[in-house]
């Protein structure tokens, strides 16, 4: 692997670290998405550092390029990350849904309160 491709590579994976330290401190995300964040570093990082085992690896798999292997696993890993991303938006708009039905539950209850009052 080109010296080039590694520095790239764990700048990349810096940055990634860095900012989603940032955000999280400024609590613009939780705990659990950050750590979506933060493997994608690591792996990132496992790519720059340990270039031996994945062109040993990319070989095996019968690419010939090692960038073409290594768009390869950032597809890969962005699709596992799409995955997880939509699996919590499931997750959230069940919890929207169910908001939604208790507060019309309590309008109802306190417009019943309201009419017996009155």
């Amino acid at each position: 692997m080109q010296i080039n491709l590694i520095i790239t590579l764990i700048l990349v994976s810096v940055f990634l670290i860095i900012l989603t330290t940032y955000v999280l401190k400024k609590g613009r995300i939780s705990e659990k998405y950050s750590l979506l964040w933060y493997g994608m570093a690591l792996i990132i990082a496992l790519v720059a550092l340990f270039p031996n085992l994945f062109v040993l690896i990319s070989k095996k798999l019968g690419f010939e390029v090692m960038s073409s292997f290594i768009m390869g696993i950032l597809i890969g890993i962005l699709i596992l990350f799409v995955m997880a991303l939509t699996i919590m938006i499931a997750g959230q708009k069940k919890k929207t849904i169910l908001l939604i039905q208790e507060v019309s539950l309590l309008k109802s209850e306190l417009s019943k309160i309201r009419e017996d009052q009155s």
